[in-house]
């Protein structure tokens, strides 16, 4: 190949590029702006991380400003810009009941919330700096505190519809997830969400099938809403089997010298994954997250060579559960004991991809700090103790007062009996 046919290869590569910028910079272009502002519904589970894109736009706004209201037409309105240019947020470094404000990113027009929690529920609106909207979506994150489980291998079924006159409330089922374990016995599930259906909802929220919305969406009057509440989340489970994708094997020159170095002693252990240590004091709670995984990934918690299935130890399951698996994926232990002393492995989408090698020490003497949540919560149980037993002190001294005021007090002293002569 000589230079020119290089050259024109190189020219015809660049246009390509070009007018794939063009095509992506034309999309707002090619789809109008609704007249009439409508919000489009979007329902998604606590602790999950959704992204609101912004379809439309004047061609002369250059950028776009987002807008939360718990309300419509509330006076109090958040706006998720800083004016020059968002500093772009990570979901790993967000934690767990940070405020919405720390928790998003906007890039390429799209919002982006990390960790979505139940208080994020509202309306969106995607504008301008002048407050101009153009685009709007209501938003209904629901609570995974009392979702029910339903396991199929056991023979149950998820919950039935309900009826309230017109009103009908059901479950909507995402996907099946990945078998979270390949070569043995795995589980998948699938996530249920609750929606309704009535005649009686807002015209101006957009639905996606006729009448039919998310049970915390603004569409939904309070009175309708009310009858829904009662209607939890749901979580599908079921086992499975998959194959395990054969990895490539290790370079000869690396296995030659792994065993020249063992060759005196014996082959010294070799992890598969990467393996983290911790020591925790014994007494005390744990909770452990899986690298990169979010509540709709495929998560599975094994510990040495021992799998948790979430038949067992889903949260819920049993009400004296000392180890469980939250619907976040995380795994729990309370009140750390000796025998909890060993290697954690985690999977996600079936493939196993972390450890945790968790050690157990005695209490020993340690500096107490406000800060630790056992020292706050043992102040209190101290406080209110205190405060009963003071309570209960004034109540008996007021009670004793008042019989000796009104003379109708008992007297519960002994008497003497004077012996006969």
């Amino acid at each position: 190949m000589n230079l020119a046919h290089t050259t024109v290869l190189l020219w015809a590569w660049g246009s390509l590029q070009a007018f794939e910028i063009v095509e992506k910079e034309n999309i707002f272009q090619r789809t109008p702006c609704p007249a009439f502002l409508m919000f489009d519904n979007a329902a998604y589970l606590t602790d999950m991380s959704f992204e609101l894109p912004c379809p439309c736009k004047p061609e002369e706004v250059s950028a776009v400003v987002w807008y939360y209201q718990k309300h419509l037409g509330s006076s109090h309105t958040k706006v998720l810009t800083d004016f020059d240019g968002r500093v772009l947020t990570e979901a790993a470094q967000v934690r767990v009941g940070s405020d919405m404000l720390v928790r998003f990113s906007i890039r390429m027009f799209s919002l982006l919330v990390f960790r979505a929690q139940p208080e994020d529920s509202g309306l969106y609106f995607c504008g301008t700096r002048k407050g101009d909207y153009f685009y709007a979506y209501d938003v209904d994150i629901q609570s995974s505190e009392g979702m029910v489980a339903t396991f199929k291998d056991q023979g149950q079924e998820p919950l039935e519809d309900e009826y309230h006159g017109s009103l009908r409330v059901f479950t909507t089922f995402w996907e099946w997830t990945p078998c979270d374990r390949c070569g043995v016995r795995g589980e998948q599930w699938r996530i249920g969400l609750c929606y309704l259906q009535s005649p009686d909802l807002s015209p101006r929220y957009r639905k996606i099938l006729p009448n039919v919305v998310s049970c915390g969406s603004r569409a939904v009057p309070r009175q309708l809403r009310a009858k829904a509440s009662d209607h939890n989340p749901e979580l599908l489970v079921r086992s499975c089997l998959m194959p395990c994708e054969k990895k490539k094997k290790v370079q000869e020159g690396v296995m030659a010298i792994f065993n020249y170095v063992s060759k005196v002693g014996s082959r010294p252990w070799l992890p598969q994954v990467p393996i983290q240590f911790h020591q925790q004091r014994l007494g005390h709670g744990l909770i452990i997250s899986c690298p990169g995984a979010r509540p709709e990934h495929a998560v599975a918690w094994d510990k040495d060579h021992q799998y948790l299935y979430r038949t067992q130890y889903l949260k819920g399951v049993n009400g004296s559960m000392r180890v469980f698996i939250d619907h976040g994926n995380h795994l729990h232990i309370r009140f750390t004991q000796l025998e909890d002393r060993g290697i954690y492995y985690c999977w996600r989408q079936g493939e196993r991809i972390a450890g945790f090698r968790l050690g157990v020490t005695s209490p020993g003497r340690y500096p107490v700090s406000f800060s630790d949540p056992e020292t706050r919560a043992a102040l209190g149980l101290i406080l209110i103790g205190y405060m009963l037993i003071t309570v209960i002190f004034i109540s008996i001294h007021l009670c004793r007062c008042c019989c000796y005021l009104f003379r109708f007090c008992p007297n519960f002293s002994p008497r003497l009996s004077r012996p006969q002569l």
